[in-house]
């Protein structure tokens, strides 16, 4: 799955994440720290399951990372895609 931003949608940096504008209707979406990283990593082409992948490869305490985690991750980031194309954020 290949993710891009619409034509139409602006993304600025901010000091705590990104706001997305969408230029056709007015609307905007503040992303914290988190779904930047999520954003970032799927506009470079990264699956879902890669993303979740690298998001939780280096964990804050260095404790190991089980399937379950990783798994729940990986929903979190897809329902995050799911979310960016029904606001019309993104194409597929």
């Amino acid at each position: 799955m290949t993710l891009s931003l619409r034509r139409d949608v602006v993304l600025n940096e901010v000091d705590d994440g990104l706001v997305l504008l969408d230029e056709r209707t007015g609307r905007y979406w503040h992303l914290n720290g988190t779904a930047e990283q999520m954003l970032r990593e799927l506009l470079a082409g990264h699956s879902p399951a890669e993303t979740a992948h690298r998001l939780t490869a280096v964990p804050a305490n260095d404790a190991p990372v089980d399937d379950e985690f990783r798994n729940r991750v990986t929903a979190d980031v897809q329902a995050f895609v799911d979310g960016l194309v029904r606001a019309k954020l993104v194409t597929t």
